[in-house]
């Protein structure tokens, strides 16, 4: 797959990124992993994400990534294209870009740098080197430290053919705009948000009509019936399933640090598909919250 397939893949339907399994020791589980996988493709999200956030990428060691990415390019060979995350700092994050495209990925997800802040001058020579270090298409991620200005994104787009994604995780209207209207359709947009289905009309009317769904892990009917209505114009379905299930699921979410995470892990649990535990220093939901999130699943349904 060229860096211009994988754009025109991105470019329409259900992004996600799935959960990384761990057993009850915390070790990757690839076979609990490819299962995962199998069942989550037929529900047809366009591109998956192996090893991004929701997969837990900043708690895994070097050899367990690339047995992640390995598995994943293996599961869903000729079906759906695998993007690995990457991140670090500007070294470990080339590594990393560069077993993902070893392990058969057919691209990166350029996560957000570790800990420091940086200048522009500094983020533009971060990604290029990261894109110069691989063939295979690369997306950056607009989160955290890593807050890219639309005249930063024209200097790569210049310098960096294989850059061919921006994903936003800030939610700087003023940023978007700014980046939408200047780099044009140099770039696929996608939305990155926590939770993005709440965001993900605002950031239609932006021009970043796809985006990435967590809750896709556990609730992959609900989740395609949900971006089927966004991307229809039905927004009675997409307002009463904010109402009914986003909202009281962000109520639940929002009651701990690090549980845009954890919630999804535990939304897996609910449906009988465990990824196990999350691990340090993430934490687990507490039991009671965990009966909040199955009472909410419960109400729509077999999955």
């Amino acid at each position: 797959m060229t860096p211009a397939d994988l754009k025109q893949a991105l470019s329409h339907g259900l992004l996600s990124f799935p959960l990384t399994d761990f057993d009850s020791e915390l070790r990757f589980d690839p076979k609990g992993y490819a299962n995962r996988l199998e069942w989550l493709m037929p529900y047809g999200a366009t591109v998956l994400f192996a090893a991004g956030g929701t997969g837990e990428f900043f708690s895994l060691e070097p050899q367990e990534y690339a047995a992640v990415i390995k598995t994943a390019a293996e599961v869903c060979h000729g079906q759906v294209p695998i993007v690995g995350g990457a991140g670090g700092g500007t070294t470990l994050a080339i590594k990393y870009a560069q077993e993902a495209e070893r392990n058969g990925a057919q691209g990166v997800l350029l996560l957000p740098h570790y800990l420091t802040e940086a200048t522009q001058e500094g983020l533009v020579q971060h990604v290029e080197a990261v894109c110069r270090s691989v063939k295979i298409g690369v997306i950056v991620y607009n989160r955290g430290a890593t807050k890219l200005t639309a005249q930063s994104l024209k200097v790569l787009a210049e310098r960096c053919p294989n850059l061919i994604g921006f994903k936003d995780g800030l939610g700087d209207v003023e940023r978007i705009v700014s980046i939408r209207r200047q780099l044009g359709e140099r770039f696929v947009y996608i939305g990155g948000m926590p939770t993005h289905e709440v965001y993900a009309n605002a950031y239609k009317a932006l021009g970043v009509p796809t985006y990435s769904s967590a809750v896709f892990n556990f609730i992959p009917r609900t989740a395609i019936e949900f971006y089927n209505a966004y991307a229809s114009g039905d927004q009675a379905t997409v307002n009463r399933l904010i109402d009914d299930f986003f909202l009281p699921y962000l109520a639940i979410r929002n009651k701990g640090e690090g549980y845009a995470v954890s919630i999804v892990k535990a939304g897996a649990t609910v449906v009988g598909k465990t990824a196990g535990p999350v691990r340090p220093p993430l934490s687990d939901l507490k039991p009671s919250e965990v009966e909040e999130l199955a009472a909410l699943i419960r109400k729509l349904g077999p999955q």
